[in-house]
């Protein structure tokens, strides 16, 4: 059984239609990455499955039970989110990413173990004692990875977390996310709108134009047969 199954999913935001999925299953373990224009409705994806946005039409189910009847709680402490711009308190790097093991009151000697763990996987052991208001942007950026990735969640929602960096900082950190979903194999949706960008991360590429899903396939698949003349406008848009 496929981790999250979507059907008929109609997302509103305004009284206007957001995002329209007819079908799409996630197995667990898979990176699917989604690509698309701005405003297409790749983050409304994100925010729908995060249940932070309601359907008004159709259903996302989560390990075969609709997410609108899941405890509200017990679903969110299954997933992560990091967000474009790095959300941390003002306090230090260890701090940061052992907050959210600290509000599900996990133990002092296992919070130590798993930021250990996280702090070093994500390269940042050398600032674990520096104030956030003291990092650059990657640097808070791989603290908002870390923080993520210590609550062991089942789901990881990503939404074009490094769209705001310079390009070296962007390719490394890429690189190193990368390995780690391959290594930690945690089922994971990363938005991007970077095709080249999708490959490298992501099993499957999801394209969502104009507030429709429509093609889920290899990058290869999708630029060899595009699914429909949307699709195909996109690809031509993008570098070459």
């Amino acid at each position: 059984m496929s981790m999250i199954q979507i059907r008929d999913l109609l997302i509103q935001r305004g009284g206007r239609n957001t995002l329209e999925v007819d079908a799409l299953d996630i197995s667990r373990g898979e990176t699917l990455t989604v690509v698309g224009p701005n405003g297409a409705g790749k983050s409304t994806l994100l925010l729908a499955l995060a249940h932070l946005l309601k359907p008004a039409r159709g259903d996302i189910q989560f390990e075969g039970r609709s997410v609108s009847r899941w405890n509200e709680l017990e679903y969110r402490r299954k997933i992560s989110f990091v967000f474009q711009a790095p959300l941390l308190m003002d306090m230090t790097v260890e701090q940061n990413v052992a907050l959210g093991l600290k509000f599900r009151g996990v133990s002092k000697d296992e919070t130590q173990e798993r930021v250990g763990k996280w702090i070093q996987a994500l390269g940042i052991e050398s600032l674990s004692k520096r104030r956030a208001s003291q990092l650059s942007g990657g640097e808070a950026q791989r603290v908002s990875l870390a923080r993520a990735f210590v609550l062991e969640p089942e789901l990881l929602l990503l939404d074009e977390p490094f769209v705001a960096l310079d390009p070296p900082t962007h390719a490394k950190l890429l690189d190193d996310l990368s390995n780690i979903l391959k290594q930690d194999h945690r089922t994971a949706v990363f938005v991007t709108h970077n095709l080249r960008e999708a490959a490298l991360v992501g099993h499957r590429i999801a394209v969502v134009a104009g507030g429709m899903l429509r093609q889920v396939g290899t990058a290869k698949q999708i630029k060899s047969h595009p699914a429909d003349e949307t699709v195909r406008a996109f690809l031509q848009e993008l570098p070459q």
